[in-house]
């Protein structure tokens, strides 16, 4: 069995793991020798040292481009949210972090709670091909979607173009709103980003190593540690 779990996820010899540097929740650094540093790294490799082979980190600055280096072949494992559109050619675990997803809104805006901002004219910055892009893309019906390139991008573009609201995860929302003058963040939020492992659809016995991996390191404590040592404690949730 080990043989064909290893076989799938790295026949080279190397664990090549997709990593969404957009994120910066999960990845909060970068090494001396240029490897990202952070939770999703850090799992990444305890996966390689599980399996007993090198690691190799294919760093990726969006989340879509991260989910296309499986489609690619360019990956074998990716660490992002799980999300139904990428559900269509990768198979995921449970979540292992989440993290709420919310908005920011002007300060004298009239929008109070959630469901206030899908209104027609009102016009929404998000970070394209994120999570929560791909949420809003299929539930906003009157409001129009804004997207730029990462949340720095976009958090300017809400402000340049004197946007209505700015969608995001909230603990990042939460550290640009010290940065910005005459703004709100909703206490509600629209969606919980579950953040999971994937590999192809065709790594069936791959697949459910992953599984019984992220499982083990929820209930061992690895992910709580994990979250502790990189510095984000309060701001990603373990799921039970």
């Amino acid at each position: 069995m080990r043989s064909k779990i290893i076989n799938e996820l790295a026949p080279s010899g190397v664990l090549r793991a997709g990593i969404n540097t957009a994120n910066i929740l999960l990845v909060t650094g970068e090494k001396d020798n240029g490897e990202p540093s952070g939770v999703s790294p850090n799992l990444a490799n305890e996966i390689a040292l599980e399996l007993g082979v090198e690691i190799k980190y294919i760093s990726c600055e969006t989340p879509g481009g991260t989910a296309e280096t499986i489609k690619n072949n360019i990956c074998d494992i990716v660490l992002i949210a799980d999300e139904p559109a990428r559900a269509e050619f990768i198979s995921f675990t449970d979540a292992y972090v989440e993290i709420e997803a919310t908005y920011i809104v002007p300060q004298n805006s009239p929008v109070k709670i959630i469901s206030d901002v899908d209104q027609f004219q009102n016009r929404i910055a998000v970070s394209g091909t994120s999570a929560y892009d791909l949420y809003l893309s299929r539930t906003i019906k009157e409001a129009s979607l804004c997207r730029g390139q990462g949340l720095p991008e976009t958090a300017q573009l809400f402000l340049d173009e004197k946007l209505d609201a700015l969608a995001g995860l909230r603990p990042a929302l939460e550290e640009n709103l010290e940065r910005m003058s005459g703004m709100r963040i909703l206490k509600d939020s629209f969606m919980t980003v579950e953040q999971a492992i994937g590999t192809h659809k065709t790594n069936s016995f791959g697949h459910e190593f992953l599984v019984d991996f992220i499982t083990s390191a929820k209930s061992s404590g690895l992910i709580s540690n994990l979250i502790k040592k990189n510095g984000v404690d309060g701001k990603l949730q373990v799921p039970k």
